[in-house]
């Protein structure tokens, strides 16, 4: 029976699963439960059923139990995960389309960014997931990245020489280089000690990042340059999505775009309360860099993605959007 036992369990986790005329969703999601993102697919699974009268019921395998981003990616491309809440970061490996929204700076504020994912633009990029055997259902705001340093930044030239902790992929890398910082790739869990003892000078990320894992206390200059902006998404293996009927697909798109919009409220909400306990705890916040000089210094980046002309384009459109 112990042998038994795991076997049922891998197979409740890749069979497609239809009881009583029910169908069963499985979504995976690394983040814990309370995180804003996985709240979001949760609301998701909720309106599902709703609408559906039941007909569609979704489990929600919150902080990583079906596996890492790199993992779950492949197990809904292959139906073994039938619903995923990713960033799009990983994804730009497989659609390369993708890979423009992680360039710095490409969204001039959050409006525009919604202007962008939420209209013609954004449906264009979900579908570049089609060929890949994913249906992309809506995109998760998953906030603004911004510097904080141990000393202030106002101009470009106040980068020359800072190292700065980034997440180990090639764009954060050569963004870094390309304002004068030195780029230091480091395990998250590492930042805070790091701070403390000079290994690195700052390092970026949201609000409720910096607020959760008090980094603030090690540095407390956070710089509102809104660097980065790149979007999470929420994915169904086209395999699941070729099982339902078409009024269920309707069902789940539609419960994906009204999560992605209940996200957003609590997001926000999210991201007040920890500016709220940083302004509190001392931090300094500026806003006023000069920031079209760090808007020309990443332009190589731009260039070399707008070799290809269908990128080129896109670009274009997503800086054009209002």
């Amino acid at each position: 029976m112990r042998l038994i036992t795991p076997f049922l369990t891998f197979l409740w986790l890749i069979l497609p699963l239809q009881v009583l005329g029910q169908v069963f969703l499985r979504a995976a999601d690394v983040h814990p439960s309370q995180y804003p993102t996985a709240q979001s697919v949760i609301y998701m699974g909720k309106r599902i059923a709703e609408m559906s009268n039941n007909d569609l019921v979704m489990k929600h395998y919150a902080a990583a139990q079906l596996g890492q981003e790199k993992d779950t990616i492949l197990a809904t491309i292959f139906g073994a995960i039938d619903i995923n809440r990713i960033n799009v970061a990983p994804l730009g490996n497989i659609a390369q389309e993708l890979q423009v929204l992680s360039l710095p700076y490409l969204f001039r504020d959050q409006d525009h960014m919604y202007s962008v994912l939420e209209g013609e633009i954004g449906e264009q990029l979900l579908d570049y997931l089609t060929p890949h055997h994913l249906v992309g259902l809506a995109f998760l705001d998953s906030g603004a990245r911004s510097f904080y340093t141990k000393k202030p930044i106002n101009k470009l030239s106040d980068m020359k020489g800072l190292k700065i902790r980034v997440q180990n992929t090639d764009m954060f890398v050569r963004m870094m280089d390309a304002l004068g910082a030195n780029a230091t790739p480091m395990s998250f869990g590492q930042v805070y000690e790091s701070l403390l003892t000079g290994v690195i000078d700052g390092a970026e990320n949201n609000w409720p990042s910096y607020v959760s894992t008090r980094h603030f206390e090690a540095a407390k200059y956070y710089t509102l340059d809104r660097h980065s902006m790149v979007p999470e998404v929420i994915v169904m293996s086209e395999e699941s999505w070729n099982k339902l009927s078409k009024e269920h697909q309707f069902i789940v798109k539609k419960a994906a775009k009204e999560a992605s919009k209940h996200m957003r409220v609590i997001w926000n909400e999210r991201v007040n309360k920890a500016k709220a306990q940083a302004i509190q705890a001392g931090i300094i916040i500026n806003e006023n860099i000069e920031l079209d000089e760090f808007v020309r210094a990443v332009e190589p980046l731009y260039q070399d993605v707008m070799q290809d002309p269908e990128l080129a384009d896109l670009i274009t459109k997503i800086r054009e959007a209002r």
